[in-house]
């Protein structure tokens, strides 16, 4: 008896699979499925490689939009199960447009991959980069303390001044960017919608501000709802107001006769020396750094 599995499986040469290899070879020449391949591994690299294709900007080779958006929706969900901190940037380039006018689009398109290759050089592998959209970018700092994301805003933004860009010979082109941040909020009432809303009231900020410049939305206090709340203090013997008098490491003052509860609220995340090699990168962007900082503006040598 054949194995009904066996027998549903797609002939290759039914399929029509022509435009398919026609857009790897256009956009990903190193994905194209070689024709020796075993018609499953042939098939499968194709749909890889399409796979790859729609979640890529052909441009600069960074995510795009549409898997940013899902990247976002991941980092939430982790900030609500676990508590770590996660940072968006949103960074626009500095009249852009003024670029494309005077020296093309061509030396438009190149200031936007130094760019992208500028940010991805700043950040750790395990962080996301992706264009957002026309000379805008957008980038996700996982597991990033409140005292990382403003370092690693502000090495973005020199690293950006810093570059020269030569279309001609005779030409040097030099950009500086405005960065919007925010942190993800941990309630389960957060939203991709409501947290890139704040990181983009931020960069507008930034920009009406003079440009070149970090606006950062450091909200630490979250709302919690009346839902959370019922879900959060659950036995009615425990209400709501015996957290207020409570001290964090000892128990409540009214416990009402019950064993007292010890709570650790540890708030930090240990961050290992590797990490925050990555994190602060450049030598000039120490860590003691950040405490000269002043959320929302750029450092005195902002230029």
């Amino acid at each position: 008896m054949d194995n009904p599995t066996r027998s549903s499986l797609v002939d290759l040469r039914d399929l029509q699979l022509g435009d398919a290899r026609a857009l790897l070879q256009h956009g990903l020449a190193d994905s194209l499925p070689a024709l020796d391949e075993s018609p499953v591994q042939y098939l499968q690299s194709v749909i890889d490689g399409l796979c790859q294709l729609s979640l890529t900007d052909p441009l600069t080779g960074l995510t795009n939009r549409r898997h940013f958006e899902s990247v976002l929706e991941t980092e939430i969900s982790a900030v609500a199960r676990s508590g770590e901190a996660a940072l968006l940037l949103l960074l626009d380039v500095d009249h852009f447009k003024q670029v494309n006018d005077v020296h093309g689009h061509a030396a438009g398109d190149q200031v936007l991959k130094a760019v992208a290759m500028v940010l991805l050089s700043c950040v750790r592998p395990m962080d996301t980069v992706a264009r957002y959209g026309g000379e805008e970018f957008g980038v996700v700092l996982h597991n990033c303390q409140a005292s990382f994301g403003q370092t690693v805003a502000e090495r973005i933004r020199q690293s950006i001044a810093a570059m020269r860009i030569s279309p001609a010979a005779d030409e040097a082109i030099q950009v500086t960017i405005s960065v919007g941040g925010a942190y993800a909020l941990d309630c389960a009432s957060s939203t991709v919608a409501s947290w890139t809303e704040r990181a983009d009231s931020e960069l507008y900020r930034a920009k009406s501000e003079g440009r070149n410049r970090i606006c950062m939305d450091h909200q630490a206090v979250f709302a919690v709802s009346a839902e959370e709340k019922g879900l959060l203090f659950g036995d009615p013997g425990v209400s709501e107001p015996a957290l207020t008098g409570s001290t964090p490491g000892n128990a409540s003052c009214d416990a009402g006769g019950r064993d007292p509860i010890f709570m650790d609220h540890q708030a930090g995340f240990a961050v290992s020396a590797e990490e925050k090699g990555l994190l602060f990168g450049h030598t000039v962007l120490s860590e003691p750094a950040l405490t000269g900082s002043t959320p929302g503006n750029a450092p005195p040598d902002a230029g």
